[in-house]
């Protein structure tokens, strides 16, 4: 299940770039949130978490307890990535304001580390 949800994330994290590069901010907050949250999901199922219907704020939840803070396997920077990236997705899909380029472009800086450091652990 691992290699399937690190599929996602990659795809998403092209599709975000993508998206910024066409200057379509919101959904590149959107992809970059969900590029995370598969990297996350990738992360538990590594270790042998049950990660099947998983809520978002579980996922968050059991990646900063387990991985960061239990098993100390991911560093402690990527702790509050998958929430921040998260306020913006809601931003920008769920209210009046619009995601800004500046903003948009830390989503992706944020959710490219996340990605690529789960991928580097996974892969060793």
């Amino acid at each position: 299940m691992k290699n399937e949800f690190l599929a996602k994330a990659t795809e998403n994290i092209s599709a975000a770039e993508l998206l910024f590069d066409n200057e379509l901010y919101n959904a590149s907050a959107n992809r970059a949130y969900y590029a995370a949250f598969h990297a996350a999901i990738a992360a538990l199922a590594a270790i042998g978490v049950e990660t099947e219907a998983i809520s978002h704020p579980a996922a968050q939840s059991q990646f900063n307890a387990e991985l960061i803070h239990r098993r100390k396997i991911y560093p402690s920077r990527l702790k509050s990535y998958l929430s921040h990236l998260q306020e913006e997705r809601n931003t920008a899909d769920y209210k009046r304001d619009s995601v800004s380029k500046k903003v948009a472009s830390r989503q992706l800086k944020k959710a490219k580390d996340f990605v690529e450091t789960i991928v580097q652990e996974i892969e060793k």
